[in-house]
């Protein structure tokens, strides 16, 4: 069996007297596109802060590659190779969409503070690969129209690519995506789509997303776990967890009520 890439153990996280996730384990396998799903205050988001490390768990263990990731700081969960994007969208709104993406590209900076000053040999090389592997990015999404404008003047669609396209920067093995769909419309959720999809096929991205709109969850994933209350309801493929009596639940009520709105009237 193969090593998974990701996997958490039990974890379980307190906030005061409330207990936000408790004692949840999965696994993502590599180049797999693994969904959190579950409603509001399920824990997923908070998943997503505890493998970030802005968390900490109360009890459990997060290993990635082999590594146990709660011993690790924050800041070094970029360096292991793991990117991530927001609910909210965090970019730089006075930036341009080219030096927000360069600034994807910190964690792989050789260079040291004298170098940048005096603008060296090094630091010529290093930025001249940078601007490379951004441009790469920006051809990959489609964003070539949108290089130098600032990220104030993009329409709300646009900028939620933007943030993607930073994270790729980073060249990550592991990607997080918290909602990527949220404010978006049906065309641009079915883009989204294909970007997912190409991200994994192309660029050999292994995939973690927490999503609410099912047709995305449905179309781009391969296994889905579904939360409620911070616990774990049930894990298989979109279809299997979609069809589980508490999923449904969670989501619709109960089961007699939504077997009353599926018989004809």
């Amino acid at each position: 069996m193969m090593t998974p890439l990701l996997s958490a153990q039990d974890i379980s996280v307190r906030f005061g007297g409330v207990l936000a996730v408790n004692k949840v384990s999965f696994e993502v396998q590599r180049g797999e596109v693994f969904t959190l799903i579950g409603p509001n205050g399920a824990g997923k988001t908070t998943v997503f802060n505890l493998i970030s490390r802005i968390y900490t768990p109360t009890s459990g263990r997060i290993q990635y590659e082999g590594l146990d990731l709660t011993a690790q700081p924050a800041h070094a969960v970029a360096k292991l190779g793991i990117a991530r994007t927001f609910q909210n969208i965090e970019l730089f709104e006075h930036a341009s969409v080219l030096q927000n993406l360069l600034i994807g590209r910190h964690t792989h900076r050789q260079t040291g503070l004298l170098d940048d000053l005096l603008f060296t040999a090094k630091a010529r090389r290093a930025a001249m690969e940078d601007r490379e592997k951004v441009e790469r990015v920006i051809e990959f999404l489609d964003l070539q129209h949108h290089r130098d404008t600032l990220i104030a003047g993009l329409p709300y669609g646009v900028r939620k690519v933007v943030e993607l396209a930073r994270a790729l920067c980073a060249e990550p093995k592991l990607l997080l995506l918290d909602e990527p769909s949220s404010g978006l419309n049906v065309e641009e959720t079915q883009d989204m789509a294909f970007w997912i999809d190409d991200i994994r096929r192309e660029y050999g991205i292994t995939v973690l997303m927490v999503e609410h709109d099912m047709s995305l969850v449905s179309s781009v994933s391969d296994r889905v776990l579904a939360m409620n209350q911070g616990e774990v309801l049930a894990l298989g493929t979109p279809a299997e967890v979609q069809a589980h009596p508490g999923v449904v639940e969670a989501y619709l009520g109960s089961i007699d009520d939504v077997s009353s709105l599926r018989r004809p009237a």
